[in-house]
């Protein structure tokens, strides 16, 4: 499980206020190794963290390079999945090296969309010559890829914007953080956006989310139903906000597990700006 919400507006009329502000969550087995945010490489390009599982090295769930690109993925809650089927996590990593716009991508992966688990997809051109550009593509849901309007969003482990509780109960508190950010200092709208990313609340009942995961245990079924999930050994390991100005200056900052422990985290903060 995974949850991104995310707020897109490419030309903000404020120069206090932000083209792009989104806040994520990673859920995974707290033991599968990866490796936290960092730049790929001493040209400090692409920014990401990346899957280390052995057969899906260098995929990722969210990155961006400094040219304005910038993918997120969450798979999609099914009971059963193909072991053989190709890894989704270089969805990401292929977006952030292509030459291809991100609507030109999603469209040829949806070509291939049977090829792979569920999965959602974000990707974004966020370039402040061109104008930025924000899609998204589902292989559970439309067979085409979808441009967003501006707006606030909201991502889970269904399509996007699909209502589970815990979708619109998230987007609800992000948006009560949106709504103040202008009046906030940056470092303390990335520390509430972090604690909206960290909410434990169960969203309960919810037919949507107990529909789809039918297959699921019900006591491990109940703990998905927070934006923050908390199960033996598996849960939310990495929270990312990512806030993106008028100007073009990217912070991104990451909160991460350390060593399979809840009570032990790790922040990072990058800070760069868009080439134009």
């Amino acid at each position: 499980m995974c949850i991104i919400l995310f707020k897109f507006d490419p030309r903000p009329v404020s120069k206090n206020a932000y083209r792009l502000i989104l806040a994520a969550n990673r859920d995974e087995f707290y033991s599968r190794p990866s490796k936290s945010a960092d730049f790929w490489d001493s040209s400090n390009e692409i920014l990401s963290g990346l899957d280390m599982e052995e057969g899906k090295e260098g995929g990722t769930w969210l990155g961006i390079s400094k040219k304005g690109r910038m993918a997120a993925l969450t798979n999609y809650m099914q009971p059963t999945t193909d072991k053989n089927a190709k890894g989704r996590g270089a969805l990401v990593t292929n977006f952030l090296t292509s030459d291809l716009d991100c609507y030109s991508y999603l469209k040829k992966v949806s070509v291939e969309g049977h090829l792979y688990n569920g999965f959602n997809l974000i990707a974004a051109d966020l370039n402040s010559t061109k104008g930025d550009v924000i899609c998204y593509y589902g292989n559970k849901g439309e067979p085409e890829p979808v441009f967003l309007n501006p707006g606030i969003y909201g991502l889970s482990n269904c399509l996007l914007d699909t209502p589970w509780k815990k979708l619109q109960y998230g987007k609800q508190l992000f948006t009560e953080v949106i709504n103040r950010s202008q009046d906030l200092a940056k470092e303390d709208l990335v520390q509430e956006l972090l604690t909206v990313m960290n909410n434990q609340e169960p969203q309960l009942p919810d037919p949507a989310i107990e529909d789809q995961g039918k297959e699921y245990i019900r006591p491990i079924l109940n703990k998905y139903a927070a934006v923050c999930v908390r199960c033996p050994g598996y849960g939310t390991r990495t929270n990312t906000v990512l806030l993106i100005d008028s100007e073009g200056n990217v912070t991104f900052t990451e909160r991460a597990m350390i060593n399979e422990d809840v009570s032990q985290w790790k922040t990072s903060t990058y800070e760069f700006k868009l080439h134009v």
